[in-house]
């Protein structure tokens, strides 16, 4: 039997000895193979694997959960320092994106550092796909979510340009999920695609209904309080065995998910391990 284990390397919340900043990092063992999604926004990357002692030249893969900065900040260190790790990514991860508020606009895309690093990867290395995918016989990829609930939006001001004339839908939201024998875990970078949406499309897409765990952002900050609710009453009837938020969840939210959940809430924060046999 394979030992899947679960690290947050980066996160909005770290344990004494570790830096914490506005981005998600996970590290996923499966048997032999060594996973990262997503790379933070940088600066909290290489100082946590260290302090984790987690060796960046052991990784196999590189999964991209979407195009946002503190996602994919930390993307040129990995690449530099894992010398043969294949890159798994949505095509539209690339594109230009902004926050607007208030007439405020920022930009949000992926860093262009991180953008000329992950072009110059040979075509050999970087696997390009909106479709599934398996990455192994135990571990594969949505690539674009469908939105299917009422309820559920990218959870933001979100735009293509700086006019604010094309919305974001955040099409590159994809998820990762591990086949157990108990059941689906699943990862998540910022849940934009919503998180009810991408557990009955994973469910559907691997015929498993058992979910063992669910870790990352959830993107709740923001959430209306029918989005809460639905969102609350739909995850008591798919009854996952744990639920870990993190990084853009929101303080909020953690508290009503744990206060109204009646399965395991636990909050993460890098230095979190979590092990699953």
């Amino acid at each position: 039997m394979s030992v899947t284990s679960l690290t947050i390397v980066v996160d909005n919340q770290a344990q004494p000895g570790c830096l914490a900043e506005h981005g998600l990092a996970l590290w996923v063992n499966v048997g032999k193979e060594h996973i990262l999604l997503d790379t933070g926004q940088g600066p909290a990357l290489a100082p946590n694997m260290n302090t984790l002692n987690l060796n960046p030249n052991e990784l196999h893969h590189l999964v991209l959960s979407h195009g946002h900065y503190d996602h994919t900040g930390g993307l040129p260190w990995v690449l530099s320092a894992a010398h043969d790790i294949q890159v798994w990514s949505h095509p539209a991860v690339v594109e230009p994106r902004y926050s607007i508020t208030n007439e405020e606009v920022r930009p949000i895309d992926m860093p262009q550092a991180s953008k000329r690093a992950l072009h110059a990867l040979p075509g050999s290395r970087v696997h390009w796909s909106s479709q599934p995918k398996w990455i192994t016989a135990k571990i594969g990829l949505t690539g674009t979510i469908p939105r299917q609930t009422d309820f559920e939006d990218p959870g933001g001001p979100f735009f293509l340009d700086p006019q604010g004339h094309r919305p974001d839908p955040i099409e590159d939201d994809q998820a990762l999920w591990i086949m157990t024998d108990k059941g689906l875990v699943i990862c998540v970078g910022c849940c934009h695609a919503g998180l009810i949406n991408t557990l009955t499309y994973i469910q559907k897409l691997t015929g498993e209904k058992r979910i063992r765990a669910i870790i990352g952002g959830l993107h709740l900050g923001a959430a209306t309080a029918w989005r809460m609710e639905q969102t609350i009453i739909t995850l008591n009837e798919l009854q996952p065995e744990l639920l870990i938020p993190c990084h853009c969840t929101g303080t909020l939210a953690v508290e009503e998910l744990q206060n109204r959940l009646n399965f395991a809430v636990r909050p993460g924060y890098a230095g979190l391990r979590l092990e699953l046999k």
